[in-house]
């Protein structure tokens, strides 16, 4: 049965099931002014229950809230389990503020199969949601090979690349390839706890009160590594990615650009679950040296790019180092940096990816040899383009600055070569965004530039002014946000620092410790 709900209702499934009828509601409508306005209008009721979600949420927590659980195929030990914490609460709103400016940004830029679309944007909302609030492991596992479906019909058929069909499948095959190997893991997980109580479980809580031996942990770790190093994407696990981002439309590359998935699974399970196995010297300095590496790659690849949109891929991959050397420094600062990190990318390199689009809708291309002059024609797609590229590189004031300060300040200390190595990617960056802004904005105007050529539109300008709010809320007054997840970070590094099996001695001694006050109390 359900577990007592905190709003009464189921709001958790309510957020993931919610996107998925609206879906089915938009089946039977043909008229596209209608349908435009229908999925806009589930996207913001979405949003409103995300946004209540996240103003009932108890910061400085490391509890899990919200729950809900149904049995579901008790034989195996799964679950229908439901809950958030400081690790998952503010990708539940990220997810469904994105999906309200894809829908906006959709409203004139698709032409074909616009009812279709819609639909598949909702599904895939659906799915995001679900591997986001899910704490049974094959609850998550089905919620996470379900986003293929959608994924790969948008690329497929709104790409706008002449490869699309095969960016579409390239996706698909590396990402399966990728669950193999992580699904493997989750089985052995389960089968470590039949081992110790005789019963099957992929529940994550009742997974963490059994400890799993440090060579199994090993092997354990890598598996499950493999199919989110895929969905990072972790380099050299990235050949996918440019050709997802640069073929596929522009709502596709938000979400695989904005919305990191790969990274998340391992604060939601490999740390917690396998913390001898995460802090391993060899460990990490394997997963350390493919996250400096992506820094350095990625910015200096993205210097030599003349599309804006390969620039976007090659930027995200170096993002992404900056991520995972903060998760793998170990240490509060730099994982509490990482998870900021992740909430900020779906604000700033989304908002990239949306101004791409805004510029691919104008022109038809993102060259830079084709543009030129553009602050002129549009002055404020230049003004946004400026503000969202700096909180993209760490302007101090935006939220890439938090971001990046922390996960600088974790780096530092897990190593100065680590902290050293990411300082010269924030010059890249830089050095990237700069030349190519001064390019393609400033200057005299470009031959290829058409003559007439209208700025922003109310639409698009709601959904500037909605990321630029967010990039410098957070960057002018983090703590909030920091507040939310700093209990679940706390409990991560405990965790990391005591390993498996002290965290479960010292779990035990707290629950005796709380039951035998309330025997005190209740005498």
């Amino acid at each position: 049965m359900l577990e007592e709900l905190q709003f009464g209702f189921p709001l958790l499934s309510v957020l993931i099931f919610l996107p998925l009828i609206g879906a089915i509601l938009l089946w039977p409508q043909k008229d596209p002014d209608l349908l435009k306005k229908s999925a806009l209008g589930i996207a913001v009721l979405e949003l409103i229950l995300a946004s209540l979600l996240l103003l009932r949420f108890v910061p400085d927590s490391a509890a899990m809230q919200f729950s809900e659980r149904l049995s579901w195929i008790p034989p195996l030990g799964i679950s229908y389990h439901l809950a958030v914490d400081g690790i998952s609460i503010l990708f539940v709103g990220l997810t469904a503020f994105l999906t309200v400016m894809i829908v906006l940004y959709s409203w004139d830029s698709v032409g074909e199969n616009l009812k279709l679309y819609l639909m598949s944007v909702l599904a895939l909302e659906m799915t995001i949601m679900g591997i986001f609030v899910s704490i049974d492991l094959i609850l998550f596992f089905v919620f996470w090979e379900l986003m293929l479906i959608p994924s790969y019909f948008l690329i497929k058929i709104w790409g706008v690349g002449e490869e699309k069909e095969y960016a579409a499948l390239k996706y698909v095959l590396y990402t399966l390839l990728g669950s193999v190997f992580m699904l493997v893991g989750f089985a052995l997980l389960c089968l470590n706890y039949h081992d110790a109580t005789n019963a099957y479980s992929f529940d994550f809580l009742e997974l963490l009160t059994v400890p799993v031996p440090v060579s199994q942990q090993i092997l354990i770790f890598w598996f499950i590594f493999m199919g989110l190093a895929f969905k990072a994407p972790v380099f050299p696990f990235h050949t996918w990615l440019p050709d997802a981002l640069v073929q596929g439309p522009i709502g596709m590359s938000v979400v695989l650009a904005g919305v990191k998935l790969g990274t998340y699974g391992f604060l939601r399970f490999s740390f917690p679950l396998l913390p001898e196995a995460s802090k391993d010297e060899t460990v990490v300095m394997i997963v350390m040296a493919l996250g400096l590496i992506a820094i350095v790659y990625g910015a200096i690849i993205a210097i030599i790019q003349a599309d804006f949109r390969r620039l976007l891929v090659f930027s995200s991959i170096s993002h992404l180092g900056f991520v995972v050397i903060g998760l793998f420094a170990l240490n509060f600062q730099g994982i509490q940096g990482s998870l900021l990190q992740m909430i900020n990318l779906g604000f700033t390199t989304a908002g990239l990816f949306f101004l791409a689009g805004f510029l691919y809708d104008r022109t038809g291309n993102t060259l830079v040899d084709q543009a030129g002059g553009l602050a002129s024609k549009m002055p404020l797609f230049a003004t946004f383009f400026l503000i969202i590229g700096m909180a993209s590189i760490g302007l101090p004031g935006t939220n890439g600055f938090i971001g990046e300060f922390l996960i600088l300040l974790g780096a530092f200390q897990a190593h100065w070569f680590y902290g050293l190595v990411a300082v010269s990617g924030v010059i890249f960056a830089a050095s990237y965004f700069l030349w190519y802004y001064e390019r393609a904005i400033f200057g005299p105007l470009g031959e290829k530039v058409p003559k007439v050529l209208h700025d922003l539109t109310q639409r698009e300008s709601i959904i500037a002014v909605s990321l630029c709010v967010m990039i410098f809320w957070i960057g002018l007054y983090p703590s909030p946000f920091l507040n939310m997840i700093n209990g679940s970070v706390q409990a991560v590094v405990d965790r990391l620092e005591r390993g498996s099996v002290a965290s479960i001695e010292f779990d035990k001694r707290l629950a005796m410790d709380a039951a035998s006050q309330r025997i005190v109390v209740e005498e």
